[in-house]
């Protein structure tokens, strides 16, 4: 053979590799209460890779971790594209109502978390009939770590729980600590304590006469929302939970602190748990401990997210069963 010819046999070798080491990417559908549920999938050419249900964090956030309330991180697409690197299959999806999946119910704020765990069950079915998997992990960042721990109460089909930025703390005791932590909310603080406690209550508010921010977080489209959150302890839910459990968490998470990790570790101590130092609520590393240049990485898809994310959920859910 000419060394051309070994050149070209060895080119068009290494480009049909190439091509099919890459992950394949296909539209997935869940059923939902009146209409598809829809997603990605992102699967890499490793035979029996593990599967992860990237489960979204709270508000109008779709299944790539961005929101049209100034959330442009892509998290959740370039966490899928990173893990597809190490072997591990994904599907992030759209919530119920919103996005791709807005046709699933007329009204994306009639919702419980209850609703979102019954999803992801929906999901894990359709997903391990696609891949013939025996069980699907349950990623759940934020908010969607309390959906996750929610669909753990039956966990038929799921392999584990990963909670990434995930609270340790009823909804109403983390809306406090937020508030609270901006000076700038001083003159508000009265209105939302005394809103909490009657959302804790199981009673409606009425916003009229409150402050325009105190409006929007409370408004009566999402109260039914929030009065069922408040009533869900993730301490509890956890420790009902009999399955591997991972919490990620980064150290320069402004939203949920490392303490809500440790809560939720704490309530379990066979689950493992990972702080990452330099990483935020977004995923994404940041230099100092300087807060605004924290949020501005909320905006920015030019920034990877944070590789001990990657290596600490692949080592997680590649690891032998009895090793984890």
């Amino acid at each position: 053979m000419s060394a051309l010819v070994a050149a070209a046999a060895l080119f068009s070798t290494s480009l049909f590799a190439s091509a099919s080491a890459a992950p394949a990417q296909t539209c997935v559908e869940a059923p939902g209460p009146q209409g598809q549920l829809k997603g990605t999938m992102l699967s890499p050419a490793t035979a029996r890779a593990p599967v992860l249900l990237v489960i979204p964090g709270s508000g109008p956030v779709d299944r790539d971790g961005n929101s049209p309330l100034g959330v442009k991180a892509a998290t959740y697409r370039m966490l899928a594209e990173a893990l597809a690197e190490k072997g591990v299959a994904t599907a992030r999806i759209d919530k119920r109502g919103m996005f791709a999946s807005a046709g699933a119910i007329p009204d994306a704020n009639n919702v419980t978390i209850e609703d979102y765990a019954a999803d992801a069950h929906a999901w894990i079915e359709v997903i391990r009939s696609k891949t013939n998997a025996p069980c699907v992990w349950a990623l759940g960042h934020s908010e969607g770590g309390l959906v996750a721990l929610a669909a753990g109460q039956d966990a038929n089909g799921l392999c584990g729980l990963i909670l990434v930025s995930t609270a340790g703390r009823p909804l109403g005791a983390v809306l406090r600590e937020q508030l609270r932590a901006n000076p700038a909310n001083a003159p508000l603080l009265e209105q939302a304590e005394t809103a909490i406690a009657s959302l804790e209550a199981g009673r409606h508010i009425d916003v009229v006469g409150l402050h325009p921010a105190m409006q929007g977080l409370f408004s009566p489209r999402i109260q039914d929302f929030l009065i069922g959150e408040m009533r869900l302890d993730p301490v509890r839910l956890i420790a009902a939970y009999h399955g591997p459990v991972l919490i990620v968490h980064g150290d320069q998470d402004l939203q949920v602190k490392v303490e809500d990790a440790e809560r939720l570790k704490q309530a379990d101590p066979d689950a493992r748990l990972v702080v990452l130092p330099k990483v935020n609520h977004v995923l994404k590393e940041v230099a100092s401990d300087n807060k605004q240049a924290n949020i501005a990485t909320y905006a920015d898809p030019s920034l990877p997210i944070a590789p001990g994310v990657v290596d600490a959920v692949a080592d997680f859910v590649l690891r032998p069963k009895q090793d984890r």
